[in-house]
């Protein structure tokens, strides 16, 4: 299903080859990461649609299922520098973002204070187990996701581009973690879930991590490249009932007047205005990514579950019911019609 779109949206031979880029571009980091990722196809199209609109993911799994490697080696393929941050609870905002500390200067013998950038001073920053530190700690991220930026006893520091904040959070073990605050939550572009992989797939990771190793990575995609790809996709026009229809599913998850019942029951706070331009956004890299110049309606319902099951938040007759925020969502998916006028 797709918006009634008479000519392509990017019209130009530049910009369509810049789109041609872009999705060989995609087409060929694929390539590259089945090197060493076996399956998970969907967790790396989640992936590659956050770093071409320049967002930040969560990543939630149980241990052993790849999510630091995964992470890790995206970096690898892109030539980027990587910085992993093993969140726990002793953990403090400067261990995050750097700290002055007072240095000699050997030709004056005078002290002077000096920045040490932390390990938030990368590309691609890997918060692992995110929910094992204080919210303290945890809010040091949010100028970084947020503005790219780090501010230390009052000076600002720019954080190289591109730049992005993927966290993993570990669902079966909650003893000494912390919730994260509904703000910070609403700064993660995507909830991408791994799951386990196939029994196939399974065997051949097994007989691939007990051998011998040893991956050369080709980097058909820089860093800036990422950065025009990502005003690219910023330039592809949505129709207004795409737009409408995304806004449209934000609103039917908010309890209130004219909600759905199930709404009513199982949702204590729905999505927030966040989650349109998110559904939006992903939907234009994800049609470059399939090589089309528009968003279809297709596009915003492929990305609603990644979107919005970290923003609909349940209340306790949801859990008692073990009624999940997916499953919230395929019921939004059938309350909100899809546009018919202009297909």
């Amino acid at each position: 299903m797709a918006a009634n779109v008479t000519s392509p949206a990017l019209e130009s031979s530049d910009d369509i080859a810049h789109a041609d880029r872009l999705k060989a571009g995609c087409d060929q980091i694929r390539a590259e990461l089945r090197k060493v990722i076996v399956g998970q196809d969907g967790v790396v199209e989640l992936i590659l649609l956050s770093i071409l609109t320049g967002g930040n993911s969560l990543v939630i799994g149980v241990p052993g299922l790849a999510k630091t490697l995964l992470i890790n080696t995206f970096a690898k393929a892109l030539d980027l520098k990587f910085s992993r941050i093993q969140f726990t609870p002793d953990l403090m905002p400067s261990d995050i973002t750097g700290t002055e500390i007072i240095q000699d200067d050997p030709d004056t013998g005078r002290r002077h204070m000096v920045f040490v950038p932390g390990p938030i001073f990368a590309n691609i920053v890997l918060a692992d187990e995110i929910n094992r530190t204080p919210p303290k700690t945890q809010a040091a991220l949010l100028e970084a996701m947020q503005e790219h930026r780090v501010t230390v006893q009052g000076q600002t520091y720019t954080l190289n581009e591109p730049f992005f904040v993927f966290a993993t959070q570990n669902p079966i073990e909650l003893e000494g973690t912390y919730t994260l605050p509904e703000a910070q939550l609403d700064r993660f572009m995507f909830e991408i879930v791994i799951d386990y992989l196939n029994e196939n797939q399974e065997v051949d990771v097994v007989l691939s991590t007990t051998s011998v190793q040893k991956h050369e990575f080709r980097h058909a995609v820089t860093g800036a490249d990422i950065v025009g790809f990502q005003q690219l996709v910023r330039r592809v026009p949505v129709a207004d009932a795409v737009a409408r229809y995304a806004v449209n599913i934000a609103r039917t998850s908010r309890p209130g007047p004219g909600a759905p019942d199930f709404v009513k029951q199982w949702v204590s706070y729905g999505a927030s205005v966040r989650a349109p331009q998110h559904l939006v956004l992903g939907g234009k890299a994800r049609a470059l990514m399939q090589g089309r110049y528009h968003v279809s309606f297709d596009d915003i319902r492929a990305l609603a579950k990644p979107v919005l099951r970290h923003r609909v938040l349940l209340n306790f007759h949801a859990e008692s019911e073990r009624v999940t925020s997916d499953q919230v969502i395929d019921k939004l998916l059938e309350a909100v019609p899809v546009p018919r006028s202009g297909m």
